[in-house]
């Protein structure tokens, strides 16, 4: 039952855009998969949450997040077999356990945090506050950027994930992510 949140073996280099909503992770996804010739995967939990609001006027609760995670990996598993030598990642299951703590006071799912925790991915891009909010249906905390960054930044060094922060422009947070990622390929 659990292994649909598991991801299945692939020598190819994995990396996840991390960090707060609103700092520019898909459209960089987007811009990482072109220059590369890749693939990218989406952000599940965006349109199962625009579904939900759209039918229901909810948001997120505890029980969805199971769901979502169970997506997120049937999108990643499922374009690992189509991507060249690198996948870019909009998202990953840590990402869904910082955002399960930081709306349900601490609280995680057993399954979900041991997946989030096993999966591997080469590097992560934490993407800084820098960029000026988007508001959307989904988005809800314009004035926590700072306080959800650093959570993030915090789970990242607590689970001694290697990453880097992008900040500035698009240009430039592209550039610096090719540079990193250049150095995995080469290895």
């Amino acid at each position: 039952m659990e292994e649909k949140y598991k991801q299945e073996p692939s020598d190819i280099v994995k990396v996840v855009l991390f960090g707060p909503e609103s700092t520019g992770k898909t459209t960089l996804s987007e811009q990482l998969a072109r220059h590369y010739n890749t693939v990218w995967v989406p952000e599940y939990a965006r349109d199962y949450l625009q579904e939900k609001w759209n039918n229901e006027r909810k948001t997120c609760e505890p029980h969805d997040l199971l769901p979502i995670a169970e997506g997120q990996m049937r999108l990643e598993n499922k374009l690992t077999k189509k991507a060249t030598k690198i996948l870019v990642c909009d998202t990953d299951l840590l990402e869904t356990k910082v955002y399960s703590e930081a709306y349900y006071i601490g609280d995680c799912d057993p399954i979900l945090e041991k997946y989030a925790l096993q999966n591997s991915y080469d590097l992560y891009l934490l993407t800084y506050i820098d960029i000026p909010w988007e508001e959307d249906d989904l988005r809800d905390k314009p004035n926590e950027r700072e306080e959800m960054f650093n959570y993030f930044k915090r789970t990242l060094e607590k689970y001694g994930k290697n990453f880097i922060i992008l900040k500035g422009n698009k240009k430039q947070r592209l550039d610096k992510a090719i540079n990193h990622i250049d150095q995995l390929l080469d290895k």
